[in-house]
């Protein structure tokens, strides 16, 4: 069975710092480019930033260049989202998601919530 389990959300004042963590089990993790997505309350999900299976390429959102940064531990069967001087738009739950080519799993999420 798949689960991917998010955690480390909470509540935080701007300009603070998070980081979340997805553990992964039931799936070759090492294989699967991971996404984290966030989804503001009232919004559609969006995409946050991307990791590819190796480590070796991440993408993001321009609206969190320079203050997220998305690792892996391959090893560990985990994702992480590193996430610094928050803003209150960064409100919400914020999910991870492993895809390769014909699979797709996701997380159950976690709330994260910026004060200002």
């Amino acid at each position: 069975q798949v689960q991917l389990v998010e955690s480390g959300g909470g509540l935080v004042q701007a300009g603070g710092s998070l980081r979340l963590s997805c553990a992964a089990s039931g799936i070759t993790f090492s294989m699967y480019t991971m996404y984290w997505y966030h989804q503001a309350p009232g919004k559609q999900r969006e995409l946050v930033a991307s990791i590819l299976s190796s480590g070796a390429t991440t993408n993001y959102a321009d609206s969190v260049k320079g203050r997220f940064t998305i690792s892996r531990d391959n090893a560990k069967n985990t994702a992480y989202l590193q996430m610094d001087s928050l803003k209150p738009e960064a409100t919400g739950v914020y999910f991870c998601n492993a895809r390769k080519i014909f699979d797709s799993y996701w997380g159950q999420g976690t709330q994260v919530t910026v004060s200002s």
